[in-house]
């Protein structure tokens, strides 16, 4: 029997119109949260149209080659890989990266990070910043697009993420001030107290709750990147412990953490005099999600 939410489609097969509303249709039964505005974005995509023209053109009919490449990519979506994954890069910070399976997917609620990081910077003529955890290079990057005097050393376990980040870095006109190390957190990093800041926004998932996440995230994206241990602090617990080696006298450390983990870092923070006292700050959803604090 033919599906109903197919058939009663407004716009003939092959075009725009018509394309949009079958991948919405596919995507919702899915279970895609946003199906509308994932079946636009691999539309324009795949045909090089913007979302005006999606709109104003409804009735203009897609190439055999635009209908080839989203046809693939609909089934990857349908399937709940990423559509960052998909199309190949996400927009973080109003900066295009390049993504891919190799890092986790830059999210609007870490460009707090950022902020916090330039707020912190402020006045500091040329920053030496750690990236610890880089994945993508998103947050060092752009650091250094805010920062033109800025040195950023950004390190990462995985040689496949610093290639990425590498990448990112040219694309976005900084590479000549982006430096990156592979390094498990600080291994290769000494202690010789010459950053002005360490950013990281580390793993820090609980390992027993990343296989509820969802499929987008649980399926998809690298488990190394997600896994804090088995109570998702084990990396968060580190940087605080091991950060103040590496900092001079009144540089900042920003963590993004789950909101749920504000309070035990503090703790941890709060128990060694170097630090002086924490400072959390919220995301747009209003949740604690970046904890600061300087080294006195």
């Amino acid at each position: 029997m033919r599906n109903l939410s197919l058939a009663s489609t407004r716009w003939p097969e092959g075009s725009l119109g018509g394309e949009s509303e079958r991948l919405k249709s596919r995507f919702a039964r899915a279970g895609i949260e946003n199906a509308a505005t994932d079946a636009a974005a691999l539309i324009c995509w795949a045909t090089g149209f913007d979302r005006s023209g999606l709109v104003a053109h409804p009735e203009a009919l897609l190439s055999r080659e635009a209908l080839d490449k989203l046809s693939d990519a609909g089934i990857r979506r349908e399937g709940r890989e990423p559509l960052a994954y998909i199309v190949g890069e996400r927009e973080f910070w109003s900066l295009s990266f390049e993504t891919g399976p190799a890092v986790l997917i830059p999210r609007p609620e870490t460009e707090l990070l950022v902020e916090r990081a330039l707020l912190l910077l402020a006045g500091v003529k040329a920053p030496r910043i750690l990236d610890l955890c880089t994945g993508s290079g998103a947050v060092g990057v752009a650091l250094a697009k805010e920062i033109p005097g800025a040195q950023i050393v950004a390190t990462d376990l995985s040689v496949s993420a610093l290639a990425l980040a590498v990448r990112n870095a040219g694309r976005n006109g900084v590479g000549d001030h982006f430096e990156v190390i592979h390094s498990d957190i600080f291994e290769m990093i000494p202690g010789d107290g010459t950053f002005d800041a360490v950013v990281s926004n580390p793993p820090y998932v609980p390992s027993g709750e990343i296989d509820s996440l969802m499929p987008e995230v649980s399926r998809f994206e690298p488990r190394g990147a997600l896994d804090g241990g088995p109570g998702g602090m084990d990396f968060l617990n580190l940087i605080v412990q091991e950060t103040p080696a590496r900092l001079k006298k009144g540089g900042a450390l920003l963590l993004e953490m789950d909101p749920g983990q504000i309070t035990e870092c503090s703790r941890m923070i709060r128990l060694d005099d170097v630090w002086d006292e924490p400072v959390a700050s919220r995301d747009l959803a209003g949740r604690n999600r970046v904890l600061e604090a300087r080294k006195v």
